[in-house]
């Protein structure tokens, strides 16, 4: 699974193989001494990857459940008629779909995945970038994507990658998509980062957003806890999705106390903007 998928987290892999969580952490342990993977906070990732892109597809499945329940949270941070910049990758899909529902949007984006999402949501206008297509990541990217972005001002920009330390901040190994994700946070009044735990102090290549320029990190609840308190002390805010199966009433992060929001806050937080005045 690690080959095929770059990095998987040890759920997923305990759930695959149908035995506990410790017993996977102690067979990755081995794995790892023999220099055939790395361990990572909460998963595993194949040795020497700065440079190493999992496919589009791979992506889409890792993590996928984490990825869903931090695009519910993340979502909550868009009001009504905002205009805002979204990256490529397939945690900014998952935020698509929940942005087709809140009207009066902009959303200015480089993915045509995002695109395709919202392009048909009522009272949501779409703004490509333009650009030379990278079909792996079904983005633009290029000259013509970045000149795009040099003269625009919005709310908010909602970017992933591939991962995030508080030493280096979020980065991607291609350096085209680097230099547009750079190009979509200087576009942006505030910066949210969405990465789910198995991105979490992974460095790759090519950074595209520092530490200490990230307003809002929206990650899930396995994200390693030394890595938020860093981020945190760096000006980041922490948002904690947890996972709808795992999820507490009431509870609260331990970070800055925010609400842990699942599926059902998300709707939620949809229907008090739909009763504002």
């Amino acid at each position: 699974m690690v080959r095929a998928n770059g990095a998987v987290s040890l759920r997923e892999l305990a759930r695959v193989v149908q035995t506990s969580e410790v017993t996977v952490r102690r067979d990755v342990r081995a794995l790892e001494a023999e220099g055939l993977l790395d361990r990572r906070h909460g998963g595993a990732v194949l040795p020497g990857g700065l440079a190493r892109e999992p496919s589009y597809s791979q992506k889409t499945h890792l993590a996928a459940a984490e990825k869903a329940a931090i695009a519910d949270l993340a979502v909550s941070l868009v009001d009504e008629g905002d205009a805002i910049v979204v990256g490529a990758g397939t945690t900014t899909q998952e935020l698509a779909r929940r942005l087709a529902r809140i009207p009066g949007l902009t959303v200015v984006t480089n993915s045509l995945l995002v695109a395709q999402v919202l392009a048909h949501a009522n009272r949501v206008e779409v703004v490509m970038t333009g650009g030379t297509l990278r079909g792996s990541s079904y983005a633009l990217v290029g000259s013509g994507a970045e000149q795009a972005l040099s003269g625009l001002r919005v709310r908010r920009a909602f970017v992933s990658g591939n991962g995030l330390t508080a030493d280096r901040g979020l980065s991607t190994p291609n350096m085209l998509s680097a230099s547009v994700d750079r190009a979509l946070v200087q576009a942006a009044h505030e910066v949210v980062v969405l990465v789910d735990h198995t991105k979490m102090g992974v460095d790759t290549m090519f950074q595209t957003v520092a530490a200490e320029r990230i307003t809002h990190l929206v990650t899930d609840e396995d994200a390693p806890s030394a890595e938020l308190s860093a981020l945190s002390e760096l000006g980041a805010q922490i948002h904690i999705a947890q996972l709808p199966q795992r999820a507490v009433p009431g509870a609260r992060s331990e970070i800055n106390g925010d609400r842990l929001l699942g599926v059902d806050h998300a709707a939620a937080a949809a229907e008090a903007r739909d009763r504002r005045p």
